[in-house]
């Protein structure tokens, strides 16, 4: 009590980096003992680090707007306070994904949609007659989701004639595609694909089998002649979590960037195999929307680069005669499968050269493995034949959900497909 208030200012301006450290709250508490505590809890670095951490403000936004840290806070708490443990992740994470758009993916850039008002999403509520979770409402916030066209923010897929790109909706959308059907009750959707019909969807009460927040893919209602008992493909805990993890894939460069869209193809880095000036990577996804929980059907997609080293001679120069794969289920069972080409191709192999392709295959059991490898011959030397090693590579089915009803329909006969 008997320092001086310059000697405060002084203390102050010295612990200013480790404010954040300090709640906002309890500054107000301060500003309330007395007159001068209430004017060194307003001292400006203070403010300044908290609008940083709660509200990822830049000095450079401090002097545009004119005002001190302190009335900044005070402006970004009155209108986004309800959310202030949810805010700076989840603007972190679309500044991150929008920074990464105008570099890969720009057209994608132009579809996303101001964001919501607190009346907008509170008039959303009273029409679905649901709580909105407050992680979601932060996020639409600051982007309203996305404009229905196509490519889709979420990713896409493209094998063969199936093709699927999905848009993540905006809050209207959304509301207007919310669940009361039996089997599917208070589920939002967050997704949709135009191609497929394919939705990703947010329970928002816990019921028929579903936790609350969680995001799934419902199973196709063919598999259960209940249609209250919808089983379940489980994307995420809550809609942080299911956001911030998709975000994470992007930038981290998990996706890769395909005709200026991003496709859900997960590469694991440890997947590669070398063989001389050959290399082989593999990339994999699951498709919920060809498969199933009961009867059990799990159908993956998988993607592999062939790649020639730019340093090898020309006369390394080869061709892809035929394939061979081993295929073991997690539950112990062995196949082998060989046959010429890859989908229909023999491709030629000249240095620097990059053939990919995508191919697929189903199981029953929830995850598998497959490696194998390639026979080719030299062009110069159709009798010089040698094999090149293709990776093993995990398919792994997300977790699912089954809710049980007191009938189902008996299994239908499984499509299956010969890996390429």
């Amino acid at each position: 009590a008997a320092a001086s208030e310059t000697d405060h200012n002084e203390h102050l301006s010295d612990k200013q980096n480790h404010s954040a450290a300090v709640s906002h709250s309890q500054f107000v508490i301060c500003s309330f003992v007395s007159r001068r505590l209430n004017d060194l809890s307003k001292h400006n670095p203070l403010w300044k680090s908290l609008c940083s951490k709660h509200w990822l403000l830049t000095e450079k936004e401090r002097l545009q707007s004119g005002e001190s840290w302190f009335s900044l806070f005070k402006q970004y708490y009155k209108d986004l306070g309800r959310y202030i443990q949810y805010y700076p992740v989840l603007k972190k994470a679309w500044e991150q994904l929008k920074s990464f758009l105008q570099q890969r993916c720009p057209r994608m850039i132009a579809s996303l949609k101001e964001g919501a008002t607190e009346v907008e999403l509170n008039d959303i509520e009273a029409q679905i007659g649901c709580r909105l979770p407050e992680d979601y409402r932060c996020s639409y916030r600051i982007h309203n989701g996305q404009k229905l066209v196509i490519p889709g923010l979420m990713g896409s897929m493209s094998l063969s004639n199936h093709y699927r790109s999905e848009v993540l909706l905006d809050v209207e959308t959304a509301a207007g595609g919310f669940q009361q059907r039996k089997g599917m009750r208070r589920c939002l959707p967050l997704t949709f694909c135009f191609h497929t019909g394919l939705s990703q969807y947010m329970a928002l009460e816990p019921a028929e089998g579903r936790r609350m927040f969680e995001s799934f893919y419902p199973c196709p209602d063919q598999t259960s002649q209940d249609p209250s008992s919808v089983d379940m493909f489980i994307t995420g805990s809550c809609f942080l979590e299911w956001f911030t993890t998709y975000v994470h894939n992007v930038v981290s460069g998990e996706f890769p960037i395909i005709r200026d869209q991003i496709f859900r193809y997960v590469h694991d880095k440890s997947c590669v195999a070398t063989t001389g000036d050959i290399t082989v990577s593999v990339s994999t996804c699951f498709l919920p929307e060809l498969s199933s929980a009961h009867p059990p059907h799990f159908f993956f997609t998988y993607r592999i680069r062939i790649e020639m080293s730019s340093s090898a001679l020309p006369e390394a120069a080869c061709q892809l005669d035929s394939r061979y794969w081993k295929i073991t289920t997690s539950d112990g069972n062995v196949e082998e499968v060989q046959g010429p080409g890859v989908v229909g191709e023999f491709p030629v192999m000249t240095p620097g050269k990059v053939h990919e392709y995508a191919s697929c295959t189903t199981f029953s059991t929830p995850s598998e493995y497959m490696e194998g490898h390639y026979t080719f011959h030299r062009l110069a030397n159709k009798e010089e034949v040698f094999q090149v090693a293709i990776p093993r590579f995990h398919m792994v089915c997300p977790p699912f959900r089954q809710v049980v009803p007191s009938v189902r329909h008996a299994p239908q006969p499984e499509v299956q497909f010969m890996p390429s």
